[in-house]
């Protein structure tokens, strides 16, 4: 195998029928940024940048109801569910309390082994989750999935 050619996510773009909502709910949570790139009557672009080189393309169009349906995980489509990247365990437990806070997030916190991921759902309804490199993970440990991570939920 040759080196890696890609070092992360550019973007994801995302449908809404409420931008003003969406950004606000991103800026608040995950201290995200955003600018609107094209607006006019019912068509409005907005880049939300939620890291160094990933963002959120929102797209409110006019009468496009695709942001009205939403069904369960895996039966989405082929974009189900995106997962945003903490900076560090710190900013993840300052993003978990946000989102618990905000109601967004029931706070539970998987142990995949290398990392730690929790689920949210945004204004839209949009189900998504934020992941943290595992500082207690252990060289060659891998979880399933609903395994709770020890220092969120301690036996």
């Amino acid at each position: 195998m040759g080196r890696q050619l890609l070092s992360g996510i550019n973007h994801v773009a995302i449908l809404t029928a409420d931008t003003d909502r969406l950004t606000t709910f991103y800026g608040e949570m995950f201290g995200a940024t955003s600018e609107t790139l094209q607006a006019r009557e019912g068509f409005r672009v907005t880049m939300v940048n939620v890291g160094p080189t990933a963002e959120l393309n929102v797209f409110e169009i006019a009468g496009n109801t695709e942001p009205e349906r939403q069904v369960p995980m895996f039966g989405r489509g082929r974009l189900d569910h995106l997962a945003l990247e903490a900076a560090s365990i710190d900013t993840f437990d300052q993003i978990r309390d946000r989102l618990m806070g905000h109601g967004a997030s029931d706070g539970f916190v998987t142990d995949f082994g290398h990392i730690l991921s929790l689920f949210f759902t945004d204004p839209d309804g949009l189900e998504a989750e934020v992941c943290v490199v595992n500082p207690d993970a252990e060289p060659g440990v891998h979880n399933p999935p609903g395994t709770p991570a020890r220092r969120y939920h301690p036996t």
